[in-house]
């Protein structure tokens, strides 16, 4: 969670130390990997640290403990840094070993079963629940690293057989699954209560931070996540308003979005401005910078959109240099609610796709070229 505004704000450099701290857990991750799990690839645990310590805590209580996909949600970020940057050198070297290991450990930690379909047994839902035959949170992830690893590998163009493997798993795994409520269930049995208002919204990941829900893609799942998300509230800790905050945003509430903000503001943060889950978590200052630029700018489906969850009370405004994947830089403003003008620099020269409420527009771009898009009478215009 500290992380995730380091790209999107323009400071992929920051994301060195976290690279630099899962090439340390590689090694320890694959004494982890096959001693309890049986598996090849790597993966660490919530309680993973710089001295190379990546087994799950020696504890009775499990339930917040054990998370064998810590390590593919943690290698998901070093996806991420690639695709803002577009560092090719970076993927070959250094990324894409680390994503294909990871990818590896979740296939070999899915239980196939005799259907063919996949699930991961056991799991959980950190902090959360009883152990499962298949948590949703779990599931997510490792549709991330799948996805990412058939991505990095086709960005390589190395590694077909795997590459269809994973696939294949992909294609079978267990699906996302509604409930009772028409929420978006937590667990392999509907077993949700919507008086529950837990600070963790683990089975969100697909929406955020992960691709794999949205109410462009995906809309049915989209309002199942939306119904957790108004069963669990408003409140929280500092760091849980942060994820609801953009939860929102990829929903594209822009009010609710901000409503979050505002609490986050006022009931999870100190006179000092750090962030409150007693005594401090830097995390939610981080989510809620990470929250206002999902409103203003998202890229995580494969194009930009500008202005997704805009609230009603920014009614005016600016922002420079925010960044899109493919290595955009992008600076807008708007007036009335409405877009005025973005420009956009084009730092890797990749082929550009706008989306701005229903409209679209698709562009080649050169590597250091500039470009300003308007909106006419509703109508997308590159000038």
């Amino acid at each position: 969670m500290n992380y995730w505004p380091a790209c999107p704000t323009n400071l992929a450099e920051c994301n060195w130390p976290l690279i630099d701290f899962i090439r340390t857990l590689v090694k320890p991750g694959e004494k982890v990997a096959q001693s309890y799990f049986g598996a090849r690839g790597w993966t660490a645990s919530i309680s993973a640290n710089i001295f190379g310590f990546a087994a799950p805590l020696s504890s009775q209580e499990m339930s917040w403990n054990f998370n064998p996909m810590a390590g593919p949600w943690l290698t998901t970020h070093v996806w991420e840094y690639y695709d803002y940057t577009r560092d090719k050198k970076f993927l070959k070297e250094i990324g894409y070993p680390l994503i294909k290991s990871s990818a590896i450990f979740a296939v070999d930690y899915l239980w196939k079963r005799p259907d063919g379909s996949y699930t991961a047994a056991p799991s959980t839902s950190p902090e959360h629940g009883p152990v499962d035959q298949g948590a949703t949170f779990v599931h997510a992830v490792i549709r991330e690293i799948l996805l990412n690893a058939i991505d990095a590998s086709k960005a390589l163009g190395i590694d077909a057989k795997e590459r269809k493997q994973w696939q294949e798993v992909l294609d079978n795994l267990v699906p996302y699954q509604t409930g009772r409520y028409g929420q978006l269930m937590e667990w392999s049995r509907d077993i949700d209560d919507p008086k529950d208002e837990h600070r963790h919204v683990n089975h969100l990941f697909g929406l955020h931070p992960g691709h794999t829900l949205s109410p462009i893609t995906t809309p049915e799942l989209a309002k199942a996540a939306r119904i957790v998300l108004e069963h669990r509230g408003d409140g929280a800790t500092g760091w849980s308003m942060g994820w609801k905050l953009n939860q929102w945003a990829r929903l594209q509430d822009g009010n609710h979005a901000y409503k979050l903000f505002g609490n986050l503001l006022k009931n999870g943060t100190l006179d000092n401005l750090w962030d409150t889950h007693p005594p401090f978590q830097i995390d939610g200052n981080f989510g809620g910078t990470a929250g206002v630029t999902e409103l203003l700018l998202q890229s995580h489906m494969g194009f930009i959109q500008l202005l997704p969850a805009l609230p009603d009370a920014w009614a005016e405004g600016a922002v420079e240099g925010l960044m899109a994947r493919g290595n955009f830089e992008v600076d807008l403003r708007w007036a009335d609610g409405k877009l005025q003008e973005a420009v956009i620099t084009s730092n890797a020269g990749q082929p550009c796709q706008i989306r701005y409420g229903d409209q679209t527009l698709n562009f080649k771009t050169k590597k250091g070229q500039t470009y300003t898009i308007t909106s006419v009478n509703g109508k997308l215009v590159k000038k």
